[in-house]
């Protein structure tokens, strides 16, 4: 198939691009490269993709050196006119949108920049896959607009209708939009929420990176709700084998579908969402003593109260993932943090002392 990779220089987007072309695919992927993080991580993504980061010029393609089934353009989603001749030109079979303004702390203080990458940008995806006949449009939800809800596990079965930051808000308008586009157009679209993804070539933002950098740093680490957080910490190997299998399982409609006692996670629509987690929840403290050990070092903990639009636990329902695509994860968390341990290690050149 022909995948159009949204997003394709940040963490999940990089990985599933590299999975797609080992496999055969043919992939172009997009970035806008923007600084919300360090844009050298994303130039060593782009890097160890096959291109070069002194070449990347705005909406050019570059073919990768490592492999010629792999094309980087630097585009961003809010640029309709290039990117509808992007969609004209290539002709995709499928789109993994993995593009996103990140993180629900951020959106507290610029909530402008996720209207526009995550509700805009959005729009023009489904409108450019709607007039270029996109045989499957896969886009990343999040846990995070489960929200209030505490039933648990989190189900896409369940109420997902009260999120407690703008970002999950983005994320849940994007799941309200591909189904109209599925109903109106007859477009297959299927959003994965996913669960606290983690692993080498990690975002900066995220806990396991920002308790390692702060660890080998001597430096305090910030342990929010005085450390009652559970997480379901998913390992990015796993991550792309579950988006893998649903790419190539586009949602048909649910014939049997009753609109009063409605299921909210498919339609009569093609249109369908799933957990994209681990299904096990780990505190947050065992987290950081799996980091601790991969390091040899004690962190220095600042125990803090709960921040704003966070939420205590997570974990995911993956019944439907496992019954509809035979998707299980797994990686533990002791092996995942080992190798995001021995990767930021040999990223960034650090030598611990024994």
């Amino acid at each position: 198939m022909k995948i159009l990779v949204t997003g394709s220089a940040g963490f999940i987007g990089f990985h599933l691009a590299q999975y797609l072309v080992n496999r055969g695919d043919e992939v172009v992927g997009i970035d806008n490269l923007n600084d919300y993080y360090d844009v050298n991580l994303k130039f060593g993504r782009l890097a160890e993709s096959g291109i070069s980061a002194q070449s990347i010029d705005y909406n050019q393609q570059l073919i990768s050196e490592n492999n010629a089934n792999y094309k980087f353009v630097k585009l961003d989603l809010m640029d309709k006119n290039n990117l509808e001749i992007l969609f004209r030109d290539e002709q995709f079979d499928g789109v993994c949108n993995l593009a996103a303004q990140a993180g629900v702390r951020y959106s507290l203080i610029n909530p402008q920049a996720y209207i526009d990458s995550n509700i805009q940008g959005f729009m023009n995806l489904l409108e450019c896959s709607r007039n270029n006949k996109i045989k499957h449009l896969v886009y990343a939800s999040s846990s995070s607009v489960y929200g209030l809800n505490q039933q648990m596990p989190f189900s896409v079965r369940h109420n997902a209708d009260h999120p407690v930051s703008l970002y999950a808000a983005s994320k849940k308008s994007n799941e309200v939009m591909a189904h109209s586009y599925s109903h109106l157009f007859n477009i297959p679209t299927t959003g994965l929420r996913f669960f606290t993804v983690y692993g080498p070539w990690g975002r900066p933002d995220m806990a396991l990176f920002l308790f390692t950098k702060a660890i080998i740093e001597g430096k305090p680490i910030q342990i929010f709700n005085n450390g009652n957080m559970m997480r379901d910490f998913t390992y990015i190997d796993d991550v792309v084998e579950g988006v893998v299998k649903v790419l190539d399982n586009p949602p048909v409609g649910d014939h049997n579908w009753d609109a009063v006692s409605h299921n909210p996670s498919n339609s009569s629509a093609p249109y369908q969402l799933f957990n994209i987690g681990k299904g096990n929840p780990v505190n947050l403290l065992d987290f950081i003593n799996q980091i601790e050990e991969n390091l040899g070092i004690k962190a220095i903990r600042e125990y803090l109260p709960m921040q704003d639009g966070d939420v205590a636990q997570t974990w995911s329902d993956i019944e439907d993932l496992d019954r509809k695509v035979n998707f299980k994860p797994n990686f533990s968390v002791a092996n995942g943090v080992k190798n995001f341990v021995d990767w930021y290690r040999d990223f960034y050149n650090v030598k611990i002392k024994s």
